[in-house]
């Protein structure tokens, strides 16, 4: 094929025999790629120019891809197309504590920027789960969120600048080294949250922040969802801002005592593990949960608070472990509403679940609405993946029904395009997804960049 012949004079180092090929073909999601013409792996903006460029030329089809932890299947690869990993593409460059931004490559692993970040006293706030595998760049594109979300947003507020490679090779710079601007219009946001489809992300500037390093954290169990999600609300709405609250229902209970070795109290149904900053007023933040009914309260050490928020953090993984099958799959769908209608929303969702019969785990970001529903599954069973999928779509509409959205951290891919299409529809606006189809155009005239991904042209 001409399209090898030229890549093979490129010099860029690239993949092609199956075997070698075959650990870049899905991601963290249900959905099985298939089988790329090669897997293109550049050293540095040059070589992934002249990359781009190739695959401009030949009409070839390009799935980005940095550490493959999607969720939803936007870096499972396609048909016809080549993959671009970013992962030797991972330098920090530029470090200014004094300016509080950090520059860095895009294949950068988050636990690395952090891990290097931390020796200079400050962090990079977005924390996903997935943050030993999870690239910048991967999680720009996603406009991740993570455990600390309630208190520092999520990945949209720390992204100063940006350097993207167009379908046609290309190389833009938007942003910079400052903190505020005003430009005309906002090209670095467009980029957040397009998950691959307008161009390839290689660099960004990062804003960063001290790190909080005093704090107290609590854990709370409840009977009632009820009573946990107003906890939640009453605690914002009196004027606090924890730097974390996550939750978990009785399934992810029982395994995050089993992984940090804490004890559940009788009649435990929900937990409840909220970080305060030295800051803020612990003794009247524990006072409005004790309002609210837990079962049991209390200040962990720090040797325990460490295992419990490991455990939190690596829960979705451990979560196989209850599968009931070894082929069983485990799906986590990700919505987000008002805090003022978690409780309502976390009602809905118990009775989907007995209404399906899917065994299901709950657990997510309380402190910004954040649920995920960790559904077990079979893929290979077609009246349980109709359950699956029936539960997907109504999650989704529980959400908008709470006047939340049907994708808060995990984006859209390939599974939830309908549910997007379903959210601009209820909110009247279905003119948003044509924009975003024409923005997608205007890029992308080819449809050569993660085609089929977020929406279908």
């Amino acid at each position: 094929m001409d399209f090898l012949k030229a890549l093979k004079s490129s010099g860029i180092t690239y993949l092609i025999d199956k075997p070698q090929m075959l650990p870049y073909i899905n991601d963290a999601s249900y959905f099985h790629g298939n089988f790329p013409l090669s897997v293109i792996m550049p050293s540095n903006e040059k070589e992934l120019s002249i990359a781009l460029e190739l695959c401009d030329k030949f009409n070839i089809k390009i799935v980005p891809r940095g550490g493959g932890s999607s969720l939803t299947g936007s870096s499972v690869a396609i048909d016809n197309s080549v993959v671009i990993s970013l992962l030797k593409m991972n330098k920090i460059i530029e470090f200014s504590g004094g300016n509080r931004y950090v520059k860095v490559q895009a294949g950068l692993r988050i636990d690395d920027l952090n891990a290097f970040l931390k020796e200079k006293g400050f962090i990079y706030p977005p924390d996903p789960a997935s943050s030993l595998a999870a690239t910048v760049g991967g999680t720009i594109s996603t406009n991740a969120g993570g455990l600390k979300g309630t208190y520092f947003g999520s990945t949209k507020e720390w992204i100063l600048g940006l350097g993207v490679t167009l379908p046609n090779g290309k190389i833009i710079r938007t942003g910079g080294k400052v903190l505020k601007r005003s430009l005309g219009y906002d090209l670095t946001s467009l980029f957040i949250g397009s998950e691959g489809t307008l161009g390839i992300i290689f660099e960004a500037y990062l804003k960063i922040v001290p790190d909080i390093k005093k704090y107290s954290r609590i854990i709370a169990y409840f009977q009632k969802s009820e009573d946990l999600g107003d906890s939640i609300f009453d605690i914002k709405n009196s004027g606090f801002n924890p730097l974390a609250a996550e939750f978990a229902d009785k399934v992810s209970s029982n395994v995050i005592s089993k992984l940090s070795g804490i004890k559940l109290p009788e009649n435990t149904n929900y937990m409840l593990i909220t970080d305060i900053p030295e800051f803020e007023d612990e003794e009247d933040i524990v006072n409005i949960i004790k309002s609210h009914n837990p079962v049991d309260i209390s200040k962990l050490d720090s040797d325990l608070g460490d295992r419990v928020y490991k455990a939190r953090k690596g829960l979705y993984s451990a979560l196989l472990n209850e599968r009931e099958k070894e082929t069983d799959y485990v799906i986590i769908a990700d919505i987000v509403v008002p805090s003022s209608n978690v409780s309502k929303a976390l009602e809905a969702i118990e009775s989907l679940i007995k209404e399906t019969g899917l065994k299901t785990a709950l657990f997510g970001h309380i402190g910004d609405g954040n649920i995920h529903a960790n559904v077990f599954t079979d893929l290979n069973d077609q009246e349980k993946m109709r359950k699956t999928n029936t539960f997907l779509d109504r999650f989704g509409e529980i959400a908008l029904q709470n006047g939340g959205s049907v994708s808060a951290e995990h984006g859209i891919g390939y599974e939830k395009k309908d549910l997007l299409i379903k959210e601009m529809v209820y909110r009247d606006t279905p003119l948003n997804l044509e924009l975003m189809k024409d923005i997608k155009k205007t890029f992308d005239p080819k449809n050569i960049m993660n085609p089929g991904k977020v929406f279908d042209l």
